[in-house]
């Protein structure tokens, strides 16, 4: 390939990187179907043919954004699960990686929750082609680190699916309920300090829950905590803020 080709080449990717970061914006705030091709192509300054050119159509650009943004996620989430680690380092790993993305992630959450009120309703193709592709992969992985886990002695008999609810369950549930939790707690879920308190604590309450021995979890858990600091974030995080009117 000459130099001249090469630059062309770097330049059509260039491109096309640009289309997709502003299609995943687009899309993350509006859906499929309150997103503009028109914003689309001005935030990535580019024409409308250009973008054509790249994508057939509106949705086929939707489905290469939630291809793209999704995965991001599933990297991240497999190099948690990465054999080099303890089965139960990968599950410890996993909890803090999942916690994480719930609130750093917001593209990723708010496509996902459009693809399954889309998939519930049977217009989703994306659903199935990730949840194969990506979310099955990831369980096996799971169920791979209870089963040695409870094999080598580090973790107790239990069913791995359980310790897959649990784990991600308890992160799920505390960000569904933070509105009722402000008002019925004396402090702010979303706060930073609020927010490092659960995170910790939930990676804590695994070690101790996991593990046939609990002081081996316990320090586990610390060791985790320490390697994989919290993201930083805002302290009025966009994502959480209520909106009034």
């Amino acid at each position: 390939m000459s130099f001249l080709d090469k630059h062309h080449q770097d330049r059509a990717e260039q491109t096309r990187e640009r289309i997709l970061r502003a299609a995943i914006q687009e899309f993350s705030t509006h859906g499929l179907s309150g997103a503009r091709i028109d914003a689309i192509a001005d935030s990535a300054k580019a024409n409308k043919a250009l973008l054509y050119y790249y994508f057939k159509n509106k949705k086929s650009l939707y489905e290469a954004a939630v291809e793209k943004v999704s995965g991001r996620v599933v990297e991240n989430a497999l190099a948690a699960l990465d054999s080099k680690f303890s089965p139960g380092e990968r599950l410890l790993r996993s909890a803090l990686v999942h916690f994480d993305r719930i609130f750093t992630q917001h593209e990723f959450q708010s496509l996902l929750q459009q693809e399954m009120v889309r998939f519930r309703s049977g217009q989703s193709k994306s659903m199935p082609l990730f949840a194969q592709k990506a979310f099955k992969p990831l369980l096996e992985k799971l169920r791979q680190a209870v089963n040695e886990g409870t094999r080598t002695g580090e973790l107790c008999e239990m069913d791995w699916l359980q310790v897959t609810y649990s784990m991600f369950g308890a992160n799920v549930f505390y960000f569904l309920s933070a509105p009722l939790m402000e008002i019925a707690l004396p402090f702010k879920p979303f706060e930073v300090k609020a927010l490092e308190s659960r995170r910790r604590a939930a990676v804590q309450f695994l070690g101790k829950a996991l593990f046939k021995d609990r002081i081996h979890g316990i320090k586990l858990a610390n060791c985790v905590l320490a390697d994989m600091p919290m993201p930083r974030i805002k302290k009025t995080n966009a994502l959480f803020r209520r909106k009034d009117g």
